[in-house]
């Protein structure tokens, strides 16, 4: 009865805490975390810069046109010696130079390249969003892991707490026995140093409750002193089938794809190289205003304006050989990008295996720690009824004590453990959604 009169003031005082504090479920852990996390944050930035690149000016198709104007003026000391033999000498002569227009410069071909280039940049969007994508993944994974390794951390602390009440019982028990005869103070030593270690190990549990908060919080980018309290359990969910979430990782997992999209930017590259094989051919025109004064010269003034245009052209017709050995080294770069697409995907479903084995694994420890749990808190209660009557000794009734404790933090890690096998296995496959 004294245990259930404790352990219902600690539900009470929890409950009363809870009332003052914010109720942090995973939802909105996750929505926090997609708002404020400052990794995705960066990610969002950096793909936003990815999409704005893919342009056809970007790629070097658009012509491109500017305005100019030049200006220039001095002021000489000019002397000169016509072919009579007379000497024309001007002192402080100004001079000016005046000339604007509006030019066009479009390269109309050049081996293809710029459309090469143009492919290149709609995939360097595409890689920018799936490493988007994996950073999402990967925070809202360190989101879920942090949540509920909290939670087993509050189960633990709440089994820790279970078993202060239990030798602070004992310890109350003992001391009543020793006060009518029936106990030596021994008995009411040890009881002590035990309810002492017990409030230490509970000490340091709740402590670690309150950094796994600040961790989380930090997860969530906010302030890391912000208070809240969790009020979820952990369930596990038993219907993942290893067949279904490889092919989910084939198609979904950002690495896999990452791997798959710098396969098509290195064939991409190659079609670049091999346009310097080409001729680069490319037009050119403007309007143009000239107009220019010398105090010295045949003319004192003279303008002009009109249209000009042009074709030019290049090829490259000997580089040392330079040619053929960037094509060669492209051509290693995708053999590099295959093996590198080969070497991931084997990589993650090796991972795949691992974390479906070990998930398969804890699921069964669940029911066998469960079942455990159960069969040492029948046998605390009894240790308990019989502590009671002085049937048992303070031995028998400190393992029990033990056993009950170490059981309830056994079938909270396994719950935990296979917790932790799904959202791997779910980020592996990039399926990750709650």
């Amino acid at each position: 009865m004294k245990i259930k009169i404790v352990l219902i003031l600690s539900l009470l005082s929890t409950i009363g805490i809870s009332r003052a504090q914010e109720v942090l479920t995973l939802e909105d852990a996750i929505r926090i975390s997609l708002e404020n996390n400052y990794n995705i944050r960066i990610s969002r930035n950096q793909s936003a810069i990815d999409k704005n690149n893919v342009s056809l000016a970007n790629a070097g198709i658009l012509p491109a046109v500017g305005a100019n104007l030049t200006n220039n003026r001095s002021i000489q000391e000019t002397r000169q010696t016509q072919a009579d033999g007379s000497v024309r000498e001007v002192k402080d002569a100004r001079n000016s130079n005046l000339n604007y227009g509006i030019g066009l410069d479009w390269t109309i071909f050049d081996g293809f390249a710029m459309f090469a280039n143009y492919d290149r940049l709609k995939e360097l969007q595409k890689l920018g969003e799936t490493n988007m994508k994996a950073t999402i993944l990967n925070t809202v994974s360190d989101v879920i892991n942090n949540y509920y390794y909290l939670i087993r951390l509050q189960k633990e602390a709440d089994a820790t707490d279970t078993a202060v009440a239990i030798s602070r019982l004992r310890l109350n028990t003992a001391q009543n026995r020793y006060h009518i005869g029936k106990a030596a103070k021994l008995e009411v030593l040890n009881a002590t140093v035990d309810l002492n270690a017990d409030t230490t190990y509970l000490l340091r549990q709740r402590d670690l409750v309150r950094s796994r908060k600040i961790v989380l919080n930090e997860l969530l980018a906010r302030d890391v002193n912000t208070e809240f309290v969790i009020q979820d359990s952990i369930t596990t969910d038993p219907s993942l089938q290893f067949d279904q979430l490889l092919n989910l990782s084939s198609q979904q997992n950002p690495v896999i794809q990452t791997a798959f999209i710098n396969e098509r930017i290195a064939r991409l590259n190659l079609k670049q190289v091999k346009a310097n094989r080409y001729p680069s051919i490319g037009v050119n025109t403007g309007y143009n205003f000239t107009r220019s004064h010398s105090e010295l010269g045949f003319a004192r003034d003279a303008r002009g304006q009109g249209f000009t245009y042009g074709l030019t052209a290049s090829v490259n017709i000997f580089n040392g050989f330079l040619q053929k050995r960037n094509e060669r080294n492209a051509e290693i770069q995708i053999d590099n990008a295959q093996l590198d697409y080969q070497r991931l995907k084997q990589n993650i479903t090796a991972q795949l295996s691992s974390a479906y084995q070990t998930y398969l694994t804890n699921l069964k420890l669940i029911e066998l720690e469960k079942s455990n749990q159960n069969v040492a808190k029948q046998n605390m209660d009894i240790t308990l009824a019989k502590f009671r009557l002085g049937s048992v000794t303070p031995v028998e009734f400190r393992e029990a004590q033990r056993n009950y404790l170490e059981a309830s933090v056994r079938y909270t890690d396994s719950e935990y453990q296979a917790k932790q096998a799904e959202i791997a296995l779910k980020e592996l496959a990039g399926n990750l959604t709650f």
